[in-house]
């Protein structure tokens, strides 16, 4: 825990930024764009920005190809509290949660909160080790740190090692580099930086 009688101290995070489809601001781009201001204006400290990447949907055919990326930032309260806030900016840009792993247009995940574990090293352990075709349809009703799919998915160890690649998992033990080293390579090559796009803090 890093509360203290004053509150939370101020920790770092790692925020996975995607989108695949048009949302009432604009493209998947302009929609992250303004996610991105968002989470400034509510008070998130953003230190880092990864690269953008394109990256095929997920399961394959699903839909049109993501836009991709992380960022580091730092916040003054619980990881249950940032959450809340990531999920209001998704609602405020047209996210609605309706089928598991759909194309949308904006997606944003707490991958990481320093090294906080939620709720607790077995639930955790057990959403990790959950088969592919449970993933498919069942989802927590609980923030789930670190994210449990995080070893898994080359389109978000990518963009963390571009922010943190010495970050290491508190239950699996490995850095997010030694898990991407891991991943396999055609796996990785699917990740593509994009080029000529830029992303502003504010």
């Amino acid at each position: 825990m890093r509360e203290t009688s004053l509150g939370w101290a101020k920790m770092r995070a790692w925020i996975a930024f995607g989108a695949n489809l048009p949302s009432e601001t604009g493209t998947p781009m302009e929609t992250l764009q303004a996610a991105l201001l968002a989470l400034t204006a509510k008070g998130v400290e953003v230190k880092g920005l990864s690269q953008i990447y394109e990256t095929p949907c997920f399961p394959a055919g699903a839909g049109p190809d993501y836009v991709n990326f992380a960022a580091e930032v730092m916040f003054n309260g619980s990881p249950e509290a940032l959450l809340l806030v990531l999920h209001e900016i998704e609602a405020e840009l047209g996210r609605v949660r309706k089928t598991r792993w759909a194309g949308r247009p904006i997606d944003l995940d707490l991958m990481a909160y320093a090294d906080e574990v939620r709720p607790d090293a077995r639930s955790v352990q057990a959403w990790i080790d959950l088969p592919l075709a449970e993933q498919t349809v069942r989802a927590p009703d609980q923030l789930i740190l670190p994210h449990p799919r995080i070893q898994d998915r080359s389109f978000m160890l990518i963009p963390f090692a571009d922010l943190a690649p010495d970050w290491r998992h508190p239950l699996l033990g490995q850095t997010i580099a030694e898990m991407l080293a891991a991943r396999p390579e055609n796996e990785k090559t699917e990740v593509k930086p994009m080029s000529g796009v830029e992303i502003r803090v504010n």
